[in-house]
């Protein structure tokens, strides 16, 4: 379609990017280290333990000659992680990354079975892991083509003392190391001497060679590993920067603060743009703790915070929230789940800043929206196609639908995956003949060029032949003073086929079904109104916070 969109980019954001001259992460890496040598690279938020570009350049370093001269894996090998937001998580990925292995990140909460499925279907060698979750491994190793292991302790990289006392903590105190054994597993530190006394060969790596195989969620099926290549990652990098270029002040130091984990494509997309500007990263390992998470935020002036909704409103319903210094707070990026006006108001009011919504997917590394960063307030939309991006609004059979008619979203840019591995079926499936990806989310583009999603299609629910998408109820409910959080899933209905049932976890214990069902009469037509409520303490959410409705579906 025509990009009717790039009339409204803010003044200083280019319409497109080059990217002929993009060839590695590790290269841009090594260009920052370089350059901001003695500029701190990562925080560890919980203990304020900092590492500088130089740092991480030795340490990364030490990682990649372990991996290619100790265990002598080839290029190309897969190396994953299962780590949370610890320093020791950078040094790691950018070892791999370095030496030219694919980099294969895991969620560390998985189960035998889940962990088993993802380590089999990549194919990975090489493994580094926290011990609190070793024992999981150990239940699956057997089972895949893992050779190597290596097992690291939080307090790994803190220094004296803290690191001692951080392993004394978890493993004696909270006892959060279950026994396990795994044969020829090493610890880090070893790890670390071994890499320093090896020598490192730099290697060639193309632009055009996988750096992650980034696997889906898995909630529609088996869980797939879409393949990113180090181009992938690198321009939707360049996109985000020349997108906020325009209102970063230059002599400001740029710190990002990642609540999100790191092996999920928001935080390690926005990670590797943010290192590629020499910039500094507060990791925050257990932002679910929003009064620890609230004092994080306390010590730092930080510019930008990228979130889900969940997390930000946890943040404005927190009483210390509001005392945090805000003044070089420019981007507070919201993705990964829709932003509901209640939580972006509310956000705003505190802040002083707009709660700016984008989209994107892991197919897509990940941006492929955003709201111009100068935006006044809250407008329900998921913003602009990011520079260098086209998109299309199709319906079933492949044809553009009118402009403000729902459809769904297709998109094909430089950060578009090369497709899903060992899986060309499920590549064919979601990749159009001229080159879109499929999204699976529906969505509406108005003449200005704003994009606002509907729903997942697989979410639609449907009552007496009308599609009712859960977003519109649960922002509609959101806004209801009594209500904390609130989820709308489909239930099935001997009358209409599907009806809405809410779930909903109060903020004031006098809240009533009949109120609340009163409320949602007052803004949805009558086929939308929810059939029926029920009060739960907490909503099931993912690791990264994302509402699992599929899990309140399966609880009816």
């Amino acid at each position: 379609m025509e990009k009717i969109w790039l009339k409204s980019y803010s003044p200083g954001v280019p319409h497109e990017i080059g990217v002929d001259d993009l060839h590695s992460i590790g290269e841009k890496f090594e260009a920052s280290a370089r350059d901001y040598p003695d500029r701190v690279a990562f925080v560890s938020g919980a203990t304020g333990v900092s590492m500088t570009y130089r740092q991480l350049d030795a340490l990364s370093r030490n990682v990649a000659a372990y991996l290619q001269s100790v265990l002598m894996l080839p290029q190309g090998s897969r190396v994953a992680l299962m780590l949370p937001n610890l320093l020791q998580f950078p040094v790691c990925l950018l070892g791999a990354l370095r030496a030219g292995y694919v980099v294969v990140t895991v969620n560390p909460l998985y189960t035998a079975r889940e962990l088993e499925h993802q380590l089999v279907d990549s194919g990975t060698e090489a493994i580094f892991i926290l011990e609190n979750m070793a024992h999981v491994l150990e239940k699956a190793v057997a089972c895949t083509p893992v050779r190597h292991v290596v097992v690291t302790g939080v307090g790994d990289l803190l220094g004296f003392p803290k690191k001692h006392l951080a392993h004394f903590v978890v493993r004696r105190v909270k006892k959060m190391v279950p026994r396990f054994f795994l044969h020829g597993a090493v610890n880090f530190d070893a790890m670390l001497a071994q890499g320093a006394a090896a020598r490192f060969e730099p290697v060639k790596v193309a632009s055009e060679d996988i750096a992650f195989l980034q696997y889906t969620g898995g909630t529609t099926g088996v869980s797939k590993g879409a393949m990113l290549s180090h181009r992938n990652l690198l321009a939707n990098a360049r996109q985000g920067k020349v997108w906020s270029d325009p209102f970063v002040d230059p002599e400001d130091e740029f710190v990002l603060i990642t609540a999100i984990p790191l092996y999920h494509i928001f935080a390690l997309g926005s990670a590797v743009g943010h290192l590629t500007r020499g910039g500094v990263n507060v990791l925050v390992a257990d932002p679910r703790n929003t009064a620890a998470f609230v004092r994080v935020l306390a010590k730092y002036r930080f510019v930008a915070l990228p979130a889900v909704n969940t997390l930000f409103n946890s943040l404005v319903h927190d009483p210390d929230f509001p005392k945090v210094n805000f003044s070089k707070l420019r981007f507070a990026i919201g993705g990964g789940a829709a932003v509901q006006r209640a939580v972006a108001e509310r956000w705003q009011q505190i802040t002083g800043v707009p709660l700016c919504e984008g989209y994107g997917l892991t197919e897509c590394s990940p941006t492929v929206t955003c709201n111009p960063l100068d935006i006044q307030g809250y407008n329900g939309s998921i913003g602009l196609p990011v520079p260098s991006t086209d998109i299309s609004i199709r319906d079933e059979d492949g044809r553009e639908v009118p402009l403000d008619a729902p459809g769904e979203l297709c998109v094909r840019g430089p950060q578009v995956m090369q497709g899903y591995w060992n899986r060309p079926d499920e590549t064919a499936r979601v990749m159009t003949p001229d080159g879109y990806l499929r999204t699976g989310d529906v969505a509406a583009i108005d003449a200005r060029g704003f994009v606002r999603i509907v729903d997942r299609k697989k979410d639609m629910i449907l009552v007496s032949g009308f599609n009712v998408y859960p977003n519109e109820v649960e922002q509609v409910v959101a806004m209801h003073p009594q209500v904390l959080e609130a989820a709308a899933v489909g239930v099935p209905d001997d009358a209409t086929g599907e009806a809405v049932k809410l779930y909903v976890v109060k903020k004031d214990p006098a809240l009533t079904a009949a109120a609340l069902i009163a409320h949602c009469r007052e803004s949805l037509t009558a086929y939308k109104v929810p059939h029926c409520v029920e009060f739960i303490d907490e909503l099931p959410k993912s690791n990264v916070g994302k509402v699992l409705r599929r899990e309140l579906r399966q609880r009816r």
